[in-house]
């Protein structure tokens, strides 16, 4: 039997029983430590001679506990629980025996992490591809090579075997500067960049929080490269002053951070329309719109943010693949919504 003491991800626990402390050892541990393990896994635990009392092992679980006895609990960190498949329907662009192309849904997270252990991505995939998912990237990420936030729809592509998941994670990596990579998105923004095209070069890290990104400067210890061109591709509602109330912009990466689009997006002034952590200051112009136009954007709850374009090199035969996708219809309705307000005319 192995020495749950010696066990690397166990936590010790050293416990001194009161001056009232009375009956079986696995009930008052049970209760000590609630919230924590159940009274059966307390008694597993202690079969387990994972209970030292007094310094000694104990491994019956209807000892007596006395006042003033040091108990010890080697107490294993939780693990994750393994992704199982879901039965959940999924776009297909294109599949053979090395990659999957899949348009993702606004709203499904990419893999299980806390809070969203069923739904994801990784479970249907694992339901749909079976056995054949690459393991690099750890249990809970199989074949996974980028991601989309949540609340982001578009393309992605999915390794399913170890050799697919190396070279296109080496092309992720190297974010297109050697070879055929590229990514673009659709994103409906407030307002218009003064510049119908343009570079945003601003490094990203924490901004106070594990999820939310800021703009940092370059000597920053968490600061990263972050850099995104745009395009103005349609403008919507002309204001007084010569600008517009909104745009639809065409973003291609050259660095793939975290929030990265909304990011820059919200630095130069025009965060993406319904974006909750990034455009919340600017969700009252919605009122400058005409009431049908606005109650759309009133309703849209998510970042307007659609991964259209992805384009890669095969793993296998080396052929440059492309693959687009058009909006999904929340995001076309709020385009064709804005595009009734529409008196600037293309850019």
């Amino acid at each position: 039997m192995t020495d749950p003491f010696k066990e690397a991800e166990a936590t010790r626990k050293v416990l001194t029983a009161p001056e009232d402390a009375s009956g079986r050892i696995d009930a008052w541990l049970a209760t000590t430590l609630s919230g924590d393990y159940s009274r059966s896994r307390i008694k597993a635990l202690i079969e387990e001679g994972a209970t030292l009392v007094n310094g000694a092992v104990m491994t019956e679980p209807k000892q007596k506990v006395q006042p003033g006895d040091v108990i010890e609990v080697a107490m294993p960190v939780p693990r994750d629980p393994e992704p199982r498949g879901e039965d959940i329907p999924l776009e297909v662009l294109h599949e053979d025996e090395d990659l999957i192309v899949l348009v993702k849904p606004a709203g499904m997270v990419v893999h299980p992490a806390a809070g969203n252990w069923t739904g994801t991505l990784v479970n249907a995939l694992i339901h749909h591809c079976g056995a054949s998912l690459s393991g690099i990237g750890g249990v809970r990420r199989p074949g996974i090579v980028h991601r989309l936030d949540k609340e982001t729809s578009g393309v992605m592509v999915v390794a399913k075997n170890d050799a697919a998941h190396r070279h296109l994670s080496d092309q992720f990596a190297d974010h297109g500067r050697n070879g055929p990579l590229e990514r673009a998105y659709q994103a409906v923004v407030w307002g218009r960049p003064r510049q119908l095209k343009g570079t945003v070069n601003a490094p990203l890290g924490r901004a106070g929080d594990r999820t939310r990104r800021a703009v940092k400067r370059e000597d920053a210890e968490d600061a990263r490269e972050a850099i995104t061109h745009y395009a103005v591709t349609e403008r919507y509602g002309e204001t007084p002053d010569g600008a517009s109330l909104a745009s639809l912009v065409e973003c291609h990466l050259e660095t793939g951070r975290t929030h990265q689009i909304r990011v820059h997006m919200a630095h130069i002034g025009h965060p993406l329309i319904g974006d909750p952590d990034y455009g919340q200051a600017f969700r009252t112009k919605a009122n400058r719109l005409p009431d049908e136009a606005r109650l759309v954007v009133e309703r849209f709850r998510r970042q307007a943010l659609h991964a259209f374009l992805l384009q890669f090199e095969h793993p296998s035969t080396g052929e440059t693949l492309r693959f687009e996708a058009p909006p999904p219809p929340d995001l076309e309705r709020l385009i064709e919504a804005l595009r009734l307000v529409r008196t600037a005319g293309s850019p």
